[in-house]
């Protein structure tokens, strides 16, 4: 029995919108009490609002597309202007079906021509009988338009005294589109994120036609049990899904295993998922370079991609700043005299440790440094000499920007402020090798004498 059911629209029109989007029954029978029959009035605005990979663009125009309603859909990330906004809903409005090309660019300059040339392209597709939707997409851009713009399209039903409804989605809450001045308050809906069941459901329905369902699902709940706590995005599990699926199949193609062995398969999979799992949302190399690096088995479990070599998009200076943080962060003070200067004198050696320092400072974690000592490190890593100018102090604060560098307390402290190094040592290493330098041998030197210690 359908889940959907309305009396306006044909049971075999509903069945196949139910096929379309899956687990997403309760918002699309939602929707269609909501806008009702044809010819009547619905709500004046719907805002619906959900994480991304929600489903609420990819259910709204199956919705209208399936029910065959006119509508007109914008996407406010492309017409970031209210001028261009409001052209393109007239353009795609004006526009017939069979002849798209000849209709000319409308021009828009106030959302007072906008209501009348709205109203103008109404009356000339004969849509005064049927109710109209406006999907605006990403619909958070409006914000930074006019104060005026949000408003009018949540009364744009009562200023074109016609049988309009503007449908907004977007990833934020209401709230925080609320004008200080007040507005007309939309119907709000919100779009779940999917559960674990909900994404096995939709996954395995793209099944090769070559596999059967059954070992298709079996590969998708090892894959789900893999990402499920780090990704739910759904577009990132489906590209994974097809990028990864070639491998799963080896076993079976060479005859080694068959469909039921689930074992095999795992071990099989098990290294290039952990692989693919340090990538997730990077699309640093392309699908076929990733199934080339698959059958590489000579450097497995080396990351080649955005990972390994972000440091070649990072200025000169910027690369040693780096190194010299996670040096500060990592080696204790009482040992930068032994590693950055020449001629240290003697150092008396002891076998006595504190408890503490026998555990590896990787287990403890980074720790802050003052920016004193970091511009001391930095000088004494660098071959040349280096200035402290105002490039070096902005290439410090762009590195907290990127996330590289922490900032530890407040800004007003008035004994200067403290950083940690946040990167990992692979990333370090990576910036090292790549530099040729001093930097290299010195980095790999206190780190091999840290690990030791």
């Amino acid at each position: 029995m359908p889940n959907l059911e309305h009396p306006a629209y044909p049971a075999a029109t509903l069945l196949q919108l139910e096929s379309l989007v899956p687990c997403r029954e309760s918002q699309v029978s939602m929707l269609l009490s909501i806008f009702g029959e044809r010819q009547q009035f619905s709500v004046p605005s719907i805002f619906i609002y959900g994480h991304t990979s929600s489903g609420k663009t990819y259910v709204m125009q199956n919705l209208l597309n399936t029910l065959q309603l006119p509508h007109v859909f914008v996407n406010c990330m492309e017409y970031f202007t209210s001028r261009l906004l409001l052209e393109e809903i007239l353009t795609r409005l004006q526009s017939s079906s069979s002849e798209p090309e000849q209709t000319s660019r409308a021009r828009c300059d106030s959302f007072n021509d906008f209501v009348r040339l709205f109203k103008q392209a109404v009356e000339s597709r004969e849509l005064q009988d049927q109710t109209l939707y406006i999907v605006l997409d990403r619909a958070e851009q409006l914000r930074e338009m006019e104060a005026n713009i949000l408003p009018a399209f949540l009364r744009l039903q009562e200023l074109t005294d016609g049988n309009v409804t503007v449908v907004l989605l977007s990833e934020i809450v209401w709230e925080l589109f609320r004008p200080s001045t007040g507005c007309f308050e939309p119907f709000t809906l919100y779009f779940p994120d999917y559960s674990i069941g909900h994404l096995q459901k939709i996954l395995s329905q793209n099944h090769p036609p070559e596999y059967s369902t059954d070992f298709y699902s079996a590969y998708i709940n090892i894959l789900l049990g893999v990402f499920y706590m780090v990704c739910r995005d759904l577009k990132e599990l489906q590209h994974l899904a097809v990028l990864n699926f070639s491998k799963y199949c080896e076993p079976v193609v060479r005859g080694e295993a068959n469909e039921c062995d689930t074992r095999k398969l795992w071990k099989n999979i098990e290294p290039h998922l952990k692989k693919a799992m340090q990538t997730v949302y990077l699309r640093e190399i392309s699908s076929s370079q990733w199934e080339r690096l698959q059958h590489d088995d000579g450097e497995a479990g080396q990351l080649k991609g955005l990972s390994a070599h972000t440091h070649v998009e990072l200025p000169y200076y910027s690369k040693f700043l780096l190194i010299a943080a996670y040096l500060a962060s990592y080696n204790p003070v009482r040992t930068d005299k032994r590693f950055f200067l020449k001629h240290h004198g003697k150092i008396r050696k002891t076998n006595f440790m504190k408890k503490r320092e026998k555990t590896s400072n990787h287990l403890l974690g980074p720790k802050p440094f003052p920016l004193d000592r970091l511009l001391a490190i930095l000088y004494s890593i660098v071959d040349n000499r280096v200035a402290p100018t105002a490039n070096i102090f902005s290439q410090i604060t762009s590195l907290v920007t990127l996330q590289l560098l922490s900032v530890v307390g407040h800004n007003d402290q008035l004994d200067g402020p403290k950083y940690k190094c946040i990167v990992s040592l692979d990333f370090i290493r990576a910036i090292a090798r790549y530099e040729h330098g001093s930097a290299s041998v010195k980095t790999e030197r206190t780190q091999t004498a840290n690990e030791y210690r």
